[in-house]
């Protein structure tokens, strides 16, 4: 929950920024439409002459050889390694580890795997980042290796990216290893472990929205924030400033009105935690739960709105959530 009303928007992803010209805007609106003046997206190819050569193994970084000669200007999308784990569907959440390098320019660019860099998450096929990313992982299981050859078209464009040295009209390769995705309807399954009889009870319901339901008449709403695990994740703890894919539904406690849910609005979401992006009561609540819990949080007015009403949500409210932290980036 956002600290102020309104669906949870997906984070401006590291690609996005990048992908664009020098004055930051990205190759692509957000429709995925290419702009007036930008060619046509050709379609991918499974192979091309010359081509470069890949070496390393899934999950490492690769080894990037270019061939003597020119790129061919084809957009090509090459298999080096099959996957056996779910298929990428249009919208999924996919996350994607990287190696780049400038064919043109034959300069290495960052790669996920560089120190202090992180993996690419995104929902593919969504036109949120350039084709290379944004079109190669569609129809590939997890697992997959893929050696991407994105000419200007399908890449950087005519413009470049100032921000990553690459000239405008350049192709890039990329190899592509794709970790792990999530249709946007995943939930946290498994037996819940109820909080305790003065907290909010949990009902799940399988892929709808699970139903909460708020203790009637006293006792009073909870002053401090109060976290309940109701299904252990045995994931890695959700650390300060990562990004976060969830599903998450809100009621008041007043009520048990539900006032936001990601079930109403597309389905899982993206957003970081950590950072002052979303009120309080997150922050402190997520940070440190294992990816693939489901937790429910009761969080004071103090911690969440305050005495400013939000839309749906009126002023010193105490608010229920139960969310699912389903992958952390």
């Amino acid at each position: 929950m956002r600290r102020t009303a309104g669906l949870l928007a997906v984070l401006p992803l590291l690609l996005l920024t990048a992908c664009g010209g020098s004055d930051g805007k990205p190759a692509q609106g957000a429709s995925g439409s290419a702009s007036a003046s930008a060619p046509a997206v050709p379609s991918p190819v499974a192979s091309a002459s010359p081509m470069p050569t890949v070496s390393g193994g899934f999950g490492s970084k690769a080894t990037l050889t270019l061939p003597e000669g020119q790129p061919g200007g084809q957009f090509v999308v090459s298999t080096v390694i099959e996957g056996e784990g779910p298929t990428v569907n249009k919208n999924d959440w996919v996350t994607v580890n990287y190696t780049a390098k400038d064919w043109t320019s034959g300069k290495d660019l960052t790669s996920s795997y560089d120190s202090g860099q992180k993996p690419q998450l995104y929902q593919a096929g969504s036109g949120q980042l350039v084709p290379a990313f944004d079109q190669s992982v569609l129809g590939k299981k997890t697992g997959t290796r893929l050696l991407v050859v994105a000419p200007p078209a399908a890449g950087f464009g005519e413009q470049g990216s100032a921000n990553l040295g690459i000239a405008g009209g350049d192709t890039v390769v990329f190899v592509l290893d794709v970790t792990q995705s999530l249709p946007q309807d995943s939930t946290i399954g498994g037996e819940l472990t109820q909080p305790p009889a003065d907290l909010p009870q949990v009902k799940d319901n399988g892929k709808a929205a699970p139903t909460i339901t708020v203790p009637a008449g006293p006792p009073a709403p909870p002053t401090e924030l109060k976290t309940s695990v109701l299904v252990k994740g045995d994931g890695k703890p959700v650390q300060s400033g990562q990004t976060l894919v969830v599903q998450y539904t809100g009621v008041l406690w007043a009520n048990g009105q539900q006032f936001d849910s990601s079930w109403s609005h597309g389905g899982a979401q993206a957003l970081q935690v950590g950072t002052g992006s979303l009120i309080k009561g997150w922050d402190q609540g997520l940070v440190g739960q294992s990816v693939g819990s489901r937790v429910e949080l009761v969080v004071p007015p103090s911690l969440g709105y305050g005495d400013k009403a939000q839309a749906s949500v009126p002023a010193g409210s105490t608010l229920v959530f139960v969310i699912d932290i389903l992958a952390a980036v």
